[in-house]
C-alpha cells in the first residue's frame, strides 16, 4: 500500500477519533502500515468489549464500497456523479423513471453538493453492512452503486417530488439533514423502496374479515398481494363464526376459525416478501369467541399438528369485564359471534365500555349471558388466562390488546371501532370489513362491486433519541418528519384498492421514536427510578406538542384529513381525555380547531430493530438485551456493543431480562398518555418466573392503561421474529 493510503486511515481515524471523542483510537494509530493491516491487525487485537472497534470496522468496510462503487460507476472518487448513477440505474430498471422528470440535471447538481462523505463515520460496523446488504441500490448482478448519503438523499428526493417548485429544494435539503445526521430513521419498506421501481413504502396494514366465504378468500388474496410487496399483515378473525355453528340453517356444520388460519398460514409461507423473507401476518381474536382455546393452542409445539399455524403470529382482543373476571377469580362465558348476531340483533364486538366499569360491552355481554336461547360456554377467566401464559412462554404470543382503552382513546370513534393491532402492535385504527354487493356481466365483462372497508394502512418513522435529544434537534426534526410521512401517503402506490382508499380518508401516519435506553444512559438515568419514569412523560408531552403542531401546521397548508369533523381532535376530546389542560396545551387545541389536522393518526412507537442498528442505538423503548452480544444472521454473526459504551454510562446499561418490569409499565404508562395509537411493548422474563408473577405484569399494564403488549420474551432461548416491515 502507498504512503497516500496510510495518511489516509490517519486522517479518517482523526475525523472518527472527533465524532467520538468519548472514545480512545490512538491504540491504532501504531497499527497504521497500510490499508490492509489497520484491518488485520487492529481488529484482531481489539476485544470485541471495546466500543472502538466497531467504527475501525465500518471504516474498513467503507472503504470497499467506496473502492467497487467507483469502479463500477468509473469515477475518480466517490460521491461524484449522482445524476450519472441516477440514469444507470434508471436504465437498469432499479430507480423509478420518475426520478429524472421529476428534477432538473441541475436541480441534481445542486443537490449533489449535500452529500457528506464524513457522515458516513457515525456507522457502526453492523449498522453499515445492514444498510447496505439490505437497502442500498445495486445492480442486478448485485454490483455496489448506490452508497449510504445517497440513499438518504434519493429517499428524500422521492418524498419531496410532490411539493411546490418554490419550497421543494428546501424540503429536500431539510430531510437530508435528518437522515444523514440519524436524527430520524424511515420505516424499513421506505429505506429499501422510495425512488425505486418496484415495492411500496407502507409498513403494515390490518384486515378485517367478514363472516362469509367470500370476504374469507377475497382477504386473503388482499393479504397475498400486500405480503408480496413487503407489508406486515394483521387480520381481525373475531367476526367469523365459531365451529359447531350453524351456516344457512344447518346445524352444527361450521369448522370455525382453524381452518381460515390454515389458509393465510400457506399464504404466508408461500407468498414471500420481496424474495427475502417468508409473508409476516398476525391473527387476531376476541376472548369471548368460541374458538378461543384451539386459537391460544395454535401456535405451540405439542398436539395435534392439523391443528397448528406455528408461521402466523396470535393475539388476543381483550375487554376490561375479562380482565377483571381474571383478577376476581370469575367465570367467563363464551359465545358464538354469528349466533349473537342472529339471536340478539347487535354483534357483540362492535361495541366497547365507553367508561372504565361501565358502557356498552358489558351490558351486552351480560345481556347475552342471562339469554336462555343463546348457547354459551361457561368457564373460569384464570383458565383461559393460564393458557395464555402458557403460549407466551413457549412462543412469546399471543400479543395482548386491550380494545375497551383503546376505543375510549380512539380520536376518530367519530367514524368506526378498533377490533385489533397489527403485527406489532402499535398501530389502532378503524377497521372495517369490505363486502361483495354485487357481481354481473356487461358488455362481454364480469363486473365485481365491493362496499369498501376501512383497511387499515400505517406509514412510519422515528426520532433516534439518542442522537436527536442530545442535538437539541426535535424542534426543527418533528415538522419535517410529519411532512416526510404525510408525502409517503402521496407517493406510495398499494395494490389493494380499499386500503389506497382508508390511506387517504384518514392519513395515518406514526411517528414513533428508538434509542429510549441509549438516553436514559446517556443522561445517566438508571432505567429503575422514578426520574426515568418522569422523564417519559416529559420527554414524549414534548414529542406529541410537536407532532400535533406540525400536522395542524401542514393542514393549514394542505388542507385536513376528510374526517376531521367530528373527530376528537377537532372537539378538543382528545386533550380532554388526556387531562392536557396547560396554557401550551390549550392554544394547541384552539390552533387544531382553527387549522385541522393533516393526519387522523399520528404517533405509534414501533419496534425498530434494524433501523436503530443502522442509526446506532438501541431499538424502540426497550432496555438493552446486553452490554454485548452477537447479532446473528443466516450468513453472519457480527459482536454488538451496546450504543456508545464508555466507563460513565456503564452501569446505567441494565439487561432487559435482569429489569423489574413493573417499571418498564410505570414508563410505558406514561407515555401511552400522549400517544394516540400504541407502542411496540415487550415484557421481559425468566423462563422460570411464576405464574403468579406474569399474571401480576398483565393486571399491571392492564390496570395502568397500556393499550396492547407484544411479545413476552422469557429466557427460555427461544427466537422471537421481529416485523422488518415495522422497524422504522
Amino acid at each position: 500500500m502507498s504512503a497516500t493510503v496510510t495518511a489516509d486511515w490517519k486522517y479518517w481515524l482523526e475525523q472518527l477519533q472527533s465524532t467520538f471523542p468519548h472514545l480512545d483510537f490512538s491504540k491504532v494509530y501504531p497499527k497504521i502500515t497500510d490499508g490492509t493491516s489497520v484491518v488485520l491487525e487492529t481488529l484482531a487485537e481489539m476485544d470485541e468489549t471495546e466500543p472502538e472497534w466497531t467504527y475501525v470496522a465500518a471504516r474498513a468496510h467503507l472503504e470497499t464500497m467506496y473502492t467497487e462503487a467507483k469502479k463500477n460507476r468509473r469515477t475518480e472518487s466517490p460521491y461524484t456523479d449522482l445524476y450519472g448513477l441516477m440514469e444507470a440505474l434508471v436504465q437498469e430498471g432499479i430507480y423509478d423513471p420518475s426520478l429524472l422528470t421529476h428534477y432538473t440535471k441541475k436541480e441534481v447538481e445542486e443537490l449533489e453538493s449535500l452529500l457528506d462523505r464524513n457522515k458516513d463515520l457515525q456507522f457502526t460496523y453492523i449498522g453499515l453492512k445492514t444498510l447496505d446488504d439490505r437497502y442500498l441500490a445495486k445492480m442486478k448482478d448485485g454490483k455496489t452503486m448506490e452508497l449510504p448519503q445517497e440513499r438518504w438523499l434519493i429517499i428524500a428526493m422521492n418524498l419531496m417530488a410532490g411539493e411546490s417548485s418554490s419550497s421543494r429544494l428546501h424540503y429536500i435539503k431539510e430531510a437530508y439533514w435528518a437522515l444523514s445526521n440519524l436524527y430520524m430513521t424511515v420505516a424499513t419498506p421506505t429505506l429499501a423502496n422510495a425512488g425505486k421501481s418496484h415495492g411500496q413504502l407502507s409498513s403494515c396494514f390490518i384486515e378485517t374479515v367478514d363472516d362469509s366465504l367470500q370476504s374469507i378468500y377475497d382477504s386473503n388474496t388482499s393479504i397475498a398481494n400486500l405480503s408480496k410487496h413487503g407489508g406486515g399483515i394483521g387480520v381481525y378473525l373475531g367476526k367469523i363464526r365459531s365451529r359447531g355453528s350453524d351456516i344457512r340453517g344447518f346445524k352444527g356444520v361450521s369448522s370455525g376459525i382453524l381452518p381460515w388460519m390454515k389458509q393465510l398460514n400457506n399464504t404466508a409461507v408461500s407468498v414471500d416478501q420481496l424474495g427475502q423473507r417468508q409473508g409476516a401476518v398476525a391473527v387476531y381474536l376476541d376472548v369471548w369467541h368460541k374458538d378461543i382455546f384451539s386459537f391460544l393452542d395454535s401456535r405451540l409445539n405439542n398436539g395435534d399438528e392439523r391443528q397448528r399455524t406455528h408461521d402466523l403470529f396470535t393475539g388476543i382482543s381483550v375487554p376490561d369485564l375479562f380482565m377483571e373476571a381474571v383478577r376476581d377469580r370469575q367465570d367467563w362465558y363464551l359465545f358464538d359471534p354469528h349466533e349473537v348476531r342472529t339471536k340478539m340483533g347487535f354483534s357483540l364486538e362492535d361495541s366497547f365500555d365507553e367508561q372504565k366499569g361501565e358502557g356498552t360491552f358489558r351490558d351486552r355481554y351480560e345481556a347475552c349471558v342471562r339469554e336462555p336461547e343463546l348457547s354459551k360456554e361457561k368457564v373460569p377467566a384464570i383458565d383461559i388466562m393460564k393458557r395464555v401464559m402458557i403460549g407466551q412462554l413457549e412462543t412469546g404470543t399471543p400479543y395482548m390488546f386491550y380494545r375497551d382503552e383503546v376505543n375510549r382513546k380512539n380520536p376518530n370513534n367519530h367514524a368506526g371501532m378498533i377490533y385489533c393491532s397489527n403485527l406489532c402492535t402499535e398501530i389502532t385504527q378503524n377497521q372495517s370489513a369490505t363486502t361483495q354487493t354485487a357481481q354481473y356481466t356487461e358488455n362481454g365483462q364480469i363486473i365485481t362491486v365491493h362496499n369498501p372497508g376501512d383497511f387499515v394502512v400505517c406509514n412510519l418513522s422515528s426520532i433516534n433519541l439518542g442522537k436527536a435529544v442530545p442535538a437539541n434537534a426535535l424542534e426543527r426534526l418533528v415538522p419535517i418528519q410529519v411532512r416526510m410521512l404525510d408525502n409517503v401517503i402521496e407517493e406510495n402506490h398499494i395494490p389493494v384498492l380499499e386500503a389506497e382508499r382508508t390511506n387517504k380518508r384518514y392519513r395515518g401516519i406514526g411517528l414513533g421514536t428508538f434509542g429510549w435506553a441509549h438516553l436514559l444512559a446517556q443522561n445517566k438515568i438508571a432505567w429503575e427510578s422514578g426520574e426515568a419514569v418522569q422523564y417519559a412523560d416529559d420527554l414524549y408531552e414534548k414529542i406529541a406538542y410537536l407532532t400535533i403542531g406540525a400536522s395542524a401546521e401542514l393542514a393549514g397548508e394542505k388542507g385536513s384529513y376528510p374526517l376531521f369533523e367530528g373527530s376528537d381532535w377537532e372537539t378538543g376530546s382528545f386533550f380532554e381525555k388526556r387531562g392536557l389542560a396547560s396554557d401550551e396545551w390549550k392554544t394547541l387545541a384552539s390552533k387544531v380547531n382553527r387549522n385541522g389536522l393533516r393526519n387522523g393518526y399520528l404517533m405509534a412507537v414501533a419496534p425498530n430493530s434494524s433501523t436503530s442498528l443502522i442509526a446506532g442505538s438501541s431499538a424502540s423503548i426497550d432496555p438493552i438485551f446486553k452490554k454485548f452480544y452477537s447479532e446473528e444472521k443466516k450468513d453472519f454473526k457480527i459482536p454488538v456493543t451496546a450504543p456508545d459504551l464508555n466507563p460513565e454510562n456503564y452501569w446505567y446499561y441494565k439487561s432487559a431480562h435482569d429489569i423489574d418490569q413493573h417499571t418498564s409499565i410505570a414508563q410505558n404508562a406514561r407515555r401511552q398518555k400522549y400517544i394516540d395509537q400504541s407502542i411496540s411493548f415487550n415484557l421481559y422474563v425468566q423462563n422460570d418466573i411464576q405464574a403468579k408473577e406474569l399474571l401480576n405484569l398483565h393486571l399491571d399494564a392492564w390496570a395502568q392503561g397500556l393499550k396492547t403488549t407484544y411479545y413476552t420474551r422469557s429466557t427460555s432461548g427461544s427466537t422471537y421474529d421481529e416485523c422488518e416491515s415495522c422497524s422504522s
